[in-house]
């Protein structure tokens, strides 16, 4: 699915990417190994199934003022959603809080993104990460061998500011010196990502974002600022669109 507006303003000349779930999203498979870890066995095809449930959950906490990234609850609900005892998964989302910093568990690449990162810096675009994270994102793109594709990353455990606050935004086009009004966000959180964009003066792309839209919101097609789309191809288009070389 893709929905976009022409527009008829100056061209993109940088983008913003959320990290989890735009560029990364959560490896079940590691999970799974991290839980065996501490004597729970977790099947991955569980894990998986019990994904998007955990997500409605943890966007729903967001939009009721849980702040930006209430990590345990998305975890204590995948958890018992794949079977785990509550308070079993509650000791053991405890745990992989602390264990996040060093072993971060979004880390298995979305088909297509970081290979679209690399095309748009090697055309001379400008490419940040604006990420509400634990403090050790840029150590983590290091791991993954993706830290060379980015000239920025805005980490909010760092920064002290989180998403959709728009003096993160802010901070992130100023690390590339470009206004905001010439920055296109993408990201798949309703209310961090797309909203939070928006009000900072960017572009917006609602990455997979379908699951954090609360019940009732509308998405507004009739804003020459927003697109969204759920594949990195589709992405590729809006942002040739935007006027990003292609």
């Amino acid at each position: 699915m893709m929905q976009m507006q022409s527009v008829e303003n100056e061209p993109i000349l940088a983008v913003s990417w959320d990290f989890g779930q735009t560029l990364a999203e959560l490896d079940t498979t590691m999970l799974s190994a991290r839980c065996a870890e501490r004597g729970v066995a977790v099947p991955v095809a569980r894990l998986d199934a019990s994904v998007m449930p955990a997500w409605r959950a943890y966007n729903t906490a967001v939009r009721a003022g849980a702040g930006g990234h209430p990590w345990q609850l998305l975890m204590r609900t995948l958890l018992t959603g794949a079977g785990v005892a509550a308070e079993e998964a509650s000791a053991l989302a405890g745990w992989l809080w602390t264990e996040q910093p060093a072993r971060n568990l979004w880390r298995r690449p979305i088909p297509g993104m970081i290979e679209l990162v690399r095309a748009l810096r090697g055309r001379g675009i400008p490419m940040v990460v604006t990420s509400n994270s634990e403090g050790r994102l840029a150590e983590l793109a290091g791991e993954l061998g993706w830290l060379d594709a980015f000239d920025a990353v805005v980490d909010s455990g760092r920064l002290g500011i989180e998403k959709p606050d728009p003096r993160i935004f802010a901070w992130s086009a100023g690390r590339v010196a470009v206004p905001p009004s010439r920055v296109a966000h993408v990201g798949d959180a309703w209310s961090a990502d797309f909203l939070g964009a928006l009000g900072a003066g960017m572009r917006a792309v609602l990455f997979r974002g379908g699951a954090s839209m609360p019940e009732g919101a509308e998405y507004p097609a009739g804003d020459p600022r927003c697109a969204r789309c759920d594949e990195a191809s589709e992405l590729a288009e809006i942002l040739r669109g935007w006027g990003v070389p292609g």
